[in-house]
């Protein structure tokens, strides 16, 4: 982990907005192992200078060291074998889990033309029915040309909803 705790969390916070919610464990189990890293760093730095703890009794080593393994001379009380730090491994998923594919969201394309399939034939089915109730009132003079003016209306409202952006 760098010097600046605060740039790594921005940076996985990044990560996670950049890669979405179907990496949202990976990035999140990469920060929790960056930073376990660093707190190994500075456990080690200050065992360093504080120098290996002496156990008063031998039970007390074999309790440290952990059942039938001697802890070697130069290991920290309390981590048998300690490996020391390996440096950033990534985001590692857990053995057997298997990250798949990020789920796949519909095109805008095609939600646009679902919508502009639904309003225009909305928009037929309204001029259907206008078109009925106007031809069955007995006015005759104007029945012609308020069919013409509602099937112009709803021709000049489905090319505007076609063509905005």
């Amino acid at each position: 982990m760098s010097s600046d705790p605060e740039a790594e969390i921005r940076a996985s916070v990044g990560a996670h907005a950049d890669l979405g919610p179907g990496y949202e464990d990976a990035v999140a189990e990469g920060l929790v192992e960056r930073i376990g890293a660093e707190i190994d760093k500075r456990i080690d730095a200050r065992l360093a200078q504080t120098g290996p703890v002496q156990a008063s009794t031998a039970q007390a080593d074999s309790v440290q060291a952990g059942p039938g393994a001697p802890a070697a001379a130069g290991d920290p009380a309390g981590y048998p074998a300690y490996q020391g730090y390996q440096g950033y491994l990534g985001p590692v998923l857990p053995p057997g889990y298997q990250l798949g594919p990020p789920p796949v969201r519909p095109s805008p394309v095609g939600a646009r033309n679902v919508a502009t399939t639904v309003t225009a034939l909305g928009s037929m089915a309204m001029g259907v029915a206008a078109t009925a109730i106007v031809s069955h009132t007995g006015n005759v003079g104007g029945q012609g040309f308020i069919i013409l003016l509602i099937w112009v209306a709803i021709a000049i409202i489905n090319v505007a909803y076609a063509r905005r952006p």
